[in-house]
């Protein structure tokens, strides 16, 4: 084997502050060739002014100019072939703009000067005066004209024009652009060409945006290639966006974090833009934090997204994670679970986080309040929080998500909601209407998109109608992207799941447990949760801190006031549920039915026919010389203990919801009625022990007996 050849980079030549060039013929050499490179182009106008007409002149003079007649018929024919000449020149010459007008004017009278001195020196001689005068001042005058249009057609002027008479001449009247001027096109060199757009009298920049699609099938690119953005500041203009080349055809590579341990405000890489630009967003760093939306039909990459999103947050600081998702939550984000503080899959657990939100959510503001911080930010003790809900639809309803998209932005939690379509059915235009950031991958109908991107996007011709054809490709707006990225097509990352895990796995040693704030506020369903995620005080052992709860408010034995039936007398009809009532009436039948059954009196005329069930036995019975014990009245206390202590064992159990129903047989043991139950459960929802749903069932918080 042939020995290899050494790697060593060779010693830099200049090792001064200065750059001096090296070379054959040393500095002067290079001086002098730099001189001639930049000067050789401007040199051809002059060279062809000295010796083209002298030439041509001498040629002509010589074979015709020695005989009257010969010359007299040779001027005659060269005059009107010149004028000829000249004609063809004015009317091949582009003058779709300003600059070509006067390059068509500029061409046109060097063909008419040049083509009239020669017609003269043909007949007297192209070197006698005054022919010669007019050829050396003449011709050094149109040689620096000549270079005057080259200075500015190299860019010494930026208003160069190209417009309808250039290279969309023959497109205009078939794409209905008659009244449209494009100009200063520029090729990115990655893909894409950008140029200004301006309307005429009688003509708008949406009219431009409607033709679009004509646009994209005359150039033969992609619907989705041809983008118009109106000129916010004219309306008149616009810019006009060419993708003629995809770079991301053939995948992009998912991009790995920086570093760990970063902070929620860090730019989130999850892809590229069309143009080859890194794709990053960065919700918590924006002004406003903006919940997203993301929509798209099966196999259009939002699982590919939503891994990557959770890879990168999970190797973070102050950032906690929640995911719901029914339907194949551990097949997508399984191998990466760990970074996930609260992964449900059960839709009751899922109803359950939902609800202690806004509990959550209302305990966080008052701690920012206590701060002094008007929203989150990494100064706070608290941390950011992913909220995350796939099919949304199907896990809580309009009411819910809107409360909770209303208020959780500023106390630092991002609410994502992915769907495959977000029509008013699944989603409210409220609850949309508080989800100002928007990720659209592909949609089977054009129509689609518009649930999901803003009006202003989809009539530029950002539309993602390519289905499942093309998975990873999206349209991303909001969460920190510039305005003027929102019509560029996105790509997200090509994730590989061992890959992630690790990525995960290392980041259990920077990522922070939930703060002891929210994760109080959360209660019971937060205590109870079935997924448990790593973080740096639990590495690798699925088990996080819970903050202890409050205990419920406690009263001196015999101080505690026993409830106001009159009130709850009123408040009772109104927060009966039906199935209360059914409850109640099948208890009554039942004790008719009892009564009914008891055999009438054998002995009306005795002395205890007139007591009732309701009366006190006598302690004596004189007759029968036996004792009974005084009936004991059960105390407020008592009574209130037995509530609780049947609230608690079903949080012992797991139990978090119940109906007001399922209490009856603990209202009976302490000798209680309706009334005072719901008097009870009041004072247990003002506490904030347990929770009043809106379909009339409540759910627990906290145990009231658990100690503080």
């Amino acid at each position: 084997m042939g020995r290899r050849k050494s790697t060593t980079a060779p010693a830099p030549v200049n090792t001064g502050s200065e750059i001096v060039p090296v070379g054959r013929g040393g500095f002067f050499g290079h001086l002098v060739g730099h001189v001639v490179g930049k000067a050789l182009p401007y040199a051809s106008p002059w060279i062809a002014a000295g010796t083209l007409p002298p030439l041509a002149g001498w040629a002509t003079n010589a074979m015709w100019g020695s005989a009257p007649l010969s010359a007299g018929l040779a001027s005659a024919a060269l005059a009107v072939g010149g004028a000829g000449l000249t004609a063809v020149t004015w009317k091949a010459t582009p003058a779709g703009s300003k600059f070509g007008k006067f390059r068509r004017a500029q061409a046109t009278a060097s063909v008419a000067a040049s083509m009239g001195w020669l017609t003269c020196a043909t007949a007297a001689g192209p070197f006698g005066s005054p022919l010669l005068d007019a050829w050396l001042i003449g011709g050094g005058l149109f040689a620096a004209s000549w270079n005057m249009r080259q200075i500015i057609r190299n860019g010494a002027s930026g208003d160069i024009e190209e417009t309808n008479g250039g290279g969309l001449a023959a497109l205009a009247s078939a794409i209905g652009w008659e009244k449209v001027t494009v100009k200063d096109a520029k090729g990115s060199g990655k893909g894409t060409v950008k140029a200004g757009v301006e309307v005429g009298p009688g003509a708008t920049i949406a009219e431009v945006q409607a033709s679009t699609a004509k646009v994209a099938a005359a150039l033969h690119v992609p619907p989705s290639g041809v983008i118009v953005t109106p000129d916010p500041d004219n309306a008149a203009r616009g810019t006009l966006s060419l993708r003629v080349a995809d770079l991301l055809k053939d995948g992009v590579p998912f991009a790995m974090p920086v570093a760990l341990g970063l902070l929620p405000t860090d730019d989130i890489p999850l892809g590229l833009y069309a143009d080859g630009e890194v794709w990053a967003i960065s919700p918590f760093a924006a002004d406003i934090l903006q919940h997203v939306l993301v929509m798209g039909v099966t196999g259009a990459g939002k699982s590919e997204l939503l891994r990557a999103l959770v890879a990168h947050l999970a190797t973070r600081r102050k950032m906690t994670i929640f995911l719901v998702d029914l339907a194949k939550g551990r097949q997508t984000v399984g191998h990466i679970a760990d970074g996930i503080d609260w992964l449900i899959q059960d839709k009751k657990e899922a109803k359950r986080m939902l609800r202690s939100l806004p509990a959550a959510i209302s305990a966080r503001g008052d701690v920012l309040a206590s701060e002094g911080l008007d929203q989150w930010t990494p100064d706070s003790s608290l941390n950011a929080m992913l909220v995350w809900i796939e099919e949304a639809a199907d896990v809580a309803d309009f009411d819910e998500l809107d409360e909770i998209a209303r208020k959780a932005r500023s106390v630092g939690i991002w609410l994502g909601i992915s769907l495959q379509r977000a029509t008013w059915t699944n989603v409210s235009t409220d609850v949309r209407a508080n989800l100002q950031g928007a990720m659209c991958f592909g949609v089977n109908e054009a129509s689609d998109a518009g649930f999901c991107l803003p009006d202003s996007v989809t009539d530029s011709g950002a539309v993602p109608a390519w289905g499942a054809e093309r998975p990873g490709y999206a349209i991303a707006t909001g969460m920190g992207i510039p305005q003027d990225r929102w019509t560029t097509e996105v790509r997200s990352g090509l994730t590989d799941r061992e890959e992630l895990a690790a990525l995960v796995a290392a980041g259990a040693s920077v990522r922070d447990p939930l703060d002891s704030a929210t994760a109080t506020a959360l209660g019971q369903a937060y205590a109870q949760r079935a997924h448990r995620g790593t973080n740096r005080t639990t590495p690798g052992v699925p088990a996080a801190p819970v903050a202890p709860l409050p205990a419920p408010p406690a009263h001196p034995a015999g101080s505690a006031s026993g409830p106001d039936h009159s009130v709850y007398d009123q408040e009772a009809d109104d927060m009966a549920s039906r199935e209360e009532d059914d409850a109640m009436a099948e208890l009554q039948d039942a004790y008719d039915e009892i009564m009914g059954a008891i055999p009438a009196d054998p002995e009306p005329d005795a002395d205890y026919a007139s007591l009732r069930l309701e009366d006190d036995v006598p302690d004596v019975d004189p007759d029968a010389d036996m004792e009974f014990e005084a009936r004991r009245d059960v105390t407020p206390e008592e009574a209130r203990h037995i509530l609780l202590v049947e609230l608690d064992g079903w949080v012992q159990q797991g139990r978090l919801e119940f109906e007001p129903a399922d209490l009856i047989p603990a209202t009976t043991a302490a000798d209680r009625k309706r009334p005072w139950m719901q008097g009870e459960l009041k004072k247990l929802v003002e506490a904030g022990l347990i929770q009043r749903d809106s379909h009339g069932s409540y759910s627990i918080l906290h145990s009231p007996l658990q100690p503080a």
